[in-house]
């Protein structure tokens, strides 16, 4: 099992999956303490059938470590990432970070919702500053970690694959300050990692190992699995001048075969060390390193050496680092140069990496901010513990205080009693007298209403082409429903003998009166308006005619609508007379008839009834 301070690395391949276990030494150094490596014999290109068996490997791995349910450090294929270097202005490095993030919104190729990103200071000879962005799309990280989190581990920090080996090289090579070129040959991607002193630069190719698998079985027409055995078990490169001439037919057509799937290689090899001198001011490699599973193929290094002309030396990540007695050492020795990633990703635990880039998942992300907050979670829970226990100990002495003032409180009570009764009985006689007071006074107000009333009709209806034949109180109005207004005074008011009411008896139907169905559809849908009052006139309706000006009874309903919402009007054109708010009645319902124009010749005027709601309804009790 892996102690507290031990680094748990995980490499993720196309075809290969390893894992180790690295113990720190006092010295700040490493010790490999486990290893273990599996392959996978699905095509790379075949994703939805590699994941499962990942995940398979993963788990067998961790379960042979014995590191099950910890959290590793594992890393991103660089084909999987986006890397850009900038060099940004000297600033202070406050501000460095921000002009960052501006940056990678203009050069990442996706949404930056999208991408998980970090990015990583370098070493610059200028008073520019350098910088390394590595983006990785969301979905693709959160798939992958999904994959390690189904084989029951958690997730320390993500990496990517180029700068775990720029880390790994610089911890085993420190001497080395000339250019040099490490290429590291997996089996879907090469990743191409240029060190020149401090400087960096990183760049991954789509040329593996695999595409040898492919033409090979694309040869002899044999399935992917079959061609990766043939490769493993029988393949090698053939070299110029006479090479295959040495080996047996079959053996010689599979070594062609092989070269000539390689030829792409270090053509791209070539053009990336062009580009690298000419856009990066970089300076072309003196030596090699050679990394990756690919490099287990026969004759490949001197292949390479023969096409790009420059020495080639298998890369060692573990010269500085230690390794364990439990260890196989036949096989640690024999699989060294792909254990990269693996020292890489190590020397982040003990803190000797030039370059950390950490791209958190979500889910990590989650965690991590729970973990900041679980120091003041745990504060905020034992003041809320201790505040709990002073708080029930101020409520059992105030229990107490308040039953002896609960019982001090009821003698007074008692001794109460006797007043108590003789003031409610006063309060009750107040209260009468004042209701009788408040209907005296009511009817006061309500005597010179109609004065009111009529002066305000006076003022709107100052007009010499417009006069009133005919004042009707009404009630049982509805705002816009001229039909269920009706009269308050009968006809023969005029008659009635003192002592009688001229008022009609209005009692209010069953139903409220129905209105035209068009009416009804076209008017919005908004609050219940209210009935109107059975025992008050809340309408006036008037009838008059105009002369020559048939805009002047228009005028005047206008007028009382820019007057309806001022303190003490007394008209109110409203759909609702309660609401203020809700929209005013249309002048057809405020006049119901009402003609433009004078439509007999023989006429000298034309005859218009106006319907005006009381804002406030004069009671008839």
């Amino acid at each position: 099992m892996a102690d507290a301070e031990s680094t748990i690395a995980l490499s993720i391949g196309s075809q290969r999956i390893s894992m180790a276990v690295f113990d720190p030494t006092k010295g700040g150094g490493l010790i490999l303490k486990s290893y273990g490596s599996q392959s996978i014999l699905a095509d790379p290109a075949q994703e939805m059938t590699r994941l499962p068996q990942i995940t398979l490997a993963v788990k067998e791995l961790s379960t042979a470590l014995k590191v099950q349910k910890q959290k590793v450090r594992y890393s991103m294929s660089g084909q999987s990432v986006f890397t850009r270097f900038m060099k940004l202005p000297p600033l202070d490095e406050d501000n460095i970070d921000e002009l960052v993030k501006f940056e990678a919104q203009q050069h990442v190729p996706f949404p930056i919702e999208e991408v998980i990103w970090d990015w990583a200071m370098l070493d610059s000879t200028g008073p520019e500053k350098e910088v390394a962005l590595v983006a990785i799309k969301r979905d693709a990280l959160t798939e992958i970690n999904n994959t390690v989190a189904e084989a029951g581990i958690g997730t320390r920090e993500v990496d990517a694959a180029p700068m775990a080996l720029y880390n790994a090289f610089r911890y085993n090579y420190p001497g080395e300050e000339a250019p040099v070129l490490l290429m590291d040959v997996g089996a879907k991607a090469t990743n191409l990692v240029y060190l020149e002193g401090s400087r960096l630069f990183t760049r991954s190719i789509a040329v593996g190992a695999a595409s040898v698998t492919t033409a090979i079985a694309k040869e002899y027409n044999i399935s992917f699995a079959e061609a990766e055995g043939q490769k493993v078990s029988n393949g090698l490169v053939s070299l110029g001048g006479g090479h295959t001439s040495q080996l047996d037919e079959a053996t010689a057509q599979l070594a062609t075969v092989i070269r000539n799937s390689l030829n792409r290689l270090p053509a791209e090899v070539a053009r990336t060390n062009n580009y690298y001198r000419s856009q990066q001011e970089g300076s072309a490699p003196t030596k090699v390193y050679l990394a990756g599973g690919g490099a287990n193929l026969p004759y490949l290094p001197e292949f390479l050496e023969e096409k790009l002309r420059i020495p080639i030396e298998v890369f060692n990540p573990l010269q500085r680092v230690t390794v364990g007695k439990a260890v196989d050492v036949e096989q640690v020795g024999a699989e060294a140069h792909m254990l990269g990633e693996l020292v890489g990703l190590a020397l982040r635990g003990v803190d000797e990496a030039p370059i950390k880039i950490d791209l958190v998942p979500d889910v990590v992300a989650s965690e991590r901010a729970t973990a900041e907050r679980k120091p003041f979670l745990l504060a905020a829970a034992v003041i809320m513990i201790a505040s709990f226990a002073i708080w029930a100990l101020s409520k059992s002495t105030h229990a107490a205080t308040a039953q002896a003032e609960a019982a001090k409180m009821e003698q007074e009570k008692n001794g109460l009693a006797g007043p108590a009764s003789k003031i409610d009985r006063e309060s009750k006689r107040q209260s009468d007298l004042k209701e009788l007071g408040d209907s005296y006074a009511d009817q006061q107000a309500m005597r010179v209403k109609w004065i009111e009333l009529l002066r305000e009709i006076k003022d709107y209806f100052n007009d010499q082409d417009v006069w009133i034949t005919d004042f009707e109180p009404v009630g049982m109005y509805k705002a816009g429903e001229e039909k269920s207004g009706r009269s308050r005074a009968q006809q023969s008011f005029g008659n009635v003998s003192y002592g009688q009411s001229a008022l009609n008896k209005l009692d209010r139907p069953g139903a409220s009166v129905s209105t035209p169905k068009g009416r009804v559809r076209g008017r919005p849908k908004g609050p219940v308006i209210p009935d109107p009052p059975a025992d008050a006139i809340n309408a006036i309706r008037i009838t008059g005619f105009w002369k020559s000006k048939p805009g002047a009874v228009t005028e005047i309903v206008e007028k009382i609508k820019a007057d309806q919402e001022k303190e003490g009007a007394l008209f109110i054109l409203k759909r609702n007379p309660a609401d203020l708010k809700s929209e005013d009645l249309t002048t057809a319902e405020i006049l119901p008839v009402y003609q433009s124009s004078i439509q007999d010749p023989n006429k000298l005027a034309e005859q218009f009834t106006m319907i005006l709601p009381l804002r406030n309804p004069i009671s008839v009790k």
